[in-house]
């Protein structure tokens, strides 16, 4: 079985990369950050224009007509340029929410658990449990939320009283696909972070010769790259199959790729690395607010636990051993 990606695939990557190269810059990325994150509405409409909402809408309903092996790849360069914005919740509303798929609406998510919930106050519907929140019901939703500190400084934090935000987390097929989205987020991060260690090992000298000489930075890079890779299959695999201990599986491995080499990035880096100049760090939180969300790593562990079946024991027989 061929597992690797086809020329569209591939030419669809492409295209996304090279549209958030241009919409969305390093320029653009400081831009976002000064402002506090939230949704460039302008972005937001660019970005339904090329598809990346309505991508696995059925073509007879205004859609792309692609499924999920394509979705995950958009979302993994969403991650790698550090989009903001509530991408995974558009994306699932796609069909369901009005003007979603266009681009026209920006849909966020109630994910329960009491979680605060992200990009509330420019949201045109929420997805919570029971469905989706407009009009009066959003207004009322967001009118008792109030606003809290997120270490991500892209992305708005609201925390959300009442019967809503005490609900489950969003049910059924919908919440594995935004685990698996989130994972492909991750991995683009991983995968940055990556690129960036290495870029800066190649070009930074220390004590007459470039760091990435010294064998304590190439087990650094060596670890990244290791994390990213088996993180990349396990998405890109669940992405094919749809199953649910899969994805969970995945979503640990992306969270856990993304955060660690965002650390090791920021190691690599040394000094300059913590300074609010460098960007080493706006991956790092972004990994740490994503890992909570769609499914946290207990939840994921829990899954992948009962995946395994009930536990049987080693030895059938009572007679001691000996």
């Amino acid at each position: 079985m061929d597992f690797q990606l086809s020329d569209d695939q591939r030419a669809l990557r492409s295209g996304m990369r090279d549209l958030l190269g241009a919409a969305f810059d390093r320029d653009g990325l400081r831009a976002a950050v000064e402002r506090g994150g939230g949704v460039d509405r302008g972005l937001w409409r660019e970005l339904g224009a090329a598809g990346f909402f309505a991508l696995r809408l059925p073509e007879e309903s205004g859609g792309v007509g692609l499924g999920l092996p394509e979705a995950v790849l958009l979302f993994e360069e969403a991650g790698r340029a550090l989009l903001p914005g509530p991408l995974v919740a558009t994306h699932l509303a796609a069909g369901l929410v009005k003007g979603a798929a266009e681009g026209e609406a920006v849909v966020t998510a109630s994910q329960g658990g009491g979680l605060p919930v992200a990009d509330l106050r420019g949201a045109d519907a929420v997805l919570v449990a029971g469905g989706v929140l407009t009009g009066e019901e959003l207004a009322a939703f967001v009118a008792g939320a109030r606003p809290v500190r997120s270490m991500d400084p892209l992305t708005p934090l609201h925390r959300a009283e009442g019967l809503v935000a005490a609900a489950e987390a969003y049910p059924g097929a919908l919440r594995g696909e935004g685990a698996l989205l989130t994972a492909a987020e991750q991995l683009g991060s991983a995968a940055r972070t990556t690129e960036m260690a290495v870029q800066h090992a190649r070009t930074r000298a220390q004590f007459g010769s470039l760091i990435g000489s010294f064998q304590a930075v190439k087990h650094l890079c060596a670890d990244m790259l290791a994390r990213t890779e088996p993180a990349r299959g396990a998405v890109y695999a669940a992405a094919v199959t749809g199953d649910p201990v899969e994805i969970a599986a995945a979503k640990l491995l992306a969270d856990d790729a993304a955060v660690r080499n965002a650390r090791d990035c920021l190691q690599i880096h040394g000094g300059m690395g913590f300074t609010w100049e460098a960007d080493v760090h706006l991956h790092l939180k972004r990994a740490w607010l994503r890992a909570a969300r769609w499914l946290s790593a207990a939840e994921a562990e829990e899954i992948l636990a009962a995946g395994l079946g009930p536990v049987r024991p080693l030895y059938g027989g009572s007679a001691a051993l000996g």
